[in-house]
């Protein structure tokens, strides 16, 4: 069975090879920011706006291409409930890592299934992450280790890399920290088939 992913993000398209599923990635061109800034205005919740977008990405691409199932995706990090977003520059990575540093926060990750331009399921997972105590010299030393273009794209840490390095603990499910809870979506995708 073929679905179509309305994301960006390699490592989505990498989960989703490693269990076998087959993917065609159409980029949903979605602005965002414009959305997360919305949705901040009328006061929603991170784990809302995670939702909203991986919505907005999957029906915008389902609307074009009919009776295929199409996966979106998002996840945002949400520290004493508010939005992390994703750094814009080199400078905004480190101030969010300063943020992060030694505190507990949650990593929500949403994705959703449209058919015909319509949202037909959709599930978001939560994990809680604590990061050590770090001094700003290893703050930086961390973010020199990560390519820029990754850092924007991706955010501050990459737990399928040197990510890791950064914790104290992590609970949760490793492939939903990555950007997509896959046992659910399998899950899901079985049900659709019967």
């Amino acid at each position: 069975m073929k679905i179509i992913l309305a994301s960006k993000s390699g490592v989505r398209k990498k989960i989703l090879d490693n269990y076998n599923i087959d993917a065609e990635v159409v980029f949903s061109n979605v602005d965002e920011d414009e959305i997360k800034n919305s949705l901040l205005a009328e006061g929603a919740s991170p784990k809302l706006i995670s939702k909203n977008l991986a919505e907005v990405k999957s029906v915008k691409v389902s609307k074009n291409n009919p009776n295929i199932l199409v996966l979106g995706a998002d996840s945002v990090i949400s520290l004493d409930n508010e939005l992390i977003n994703k750094p814009k520059s080199r400078e905004e990575a480190f101030e969010i890592l300063k943020k992060l540093n030694n505190s507990k926060h949650y990593l929500i990750s949403s994705c959703c299934f449209s058919l015909n331009g319509s949202m037909i399921w959709n599930h978001t997972d939560t994990s809680e992450l604590k990061m050590k105590n770090f001094n700003e010299k290893q703050l930086l030393k961390y973010l020199g280790k990560i390519k820029t273009e990754i850092l924007l794209s991706y955010g501050v840490y990459q737990v399928e890399a040197d990510g890791m390095e950064l914790f104290e603990y992590i609970k949760g499910d490793r492939d939903s920290i990555m950007g997509l809870p896959i046992k659910d979506i399998i899950n899901y995708v079985k049900q659709y088939k019967k």
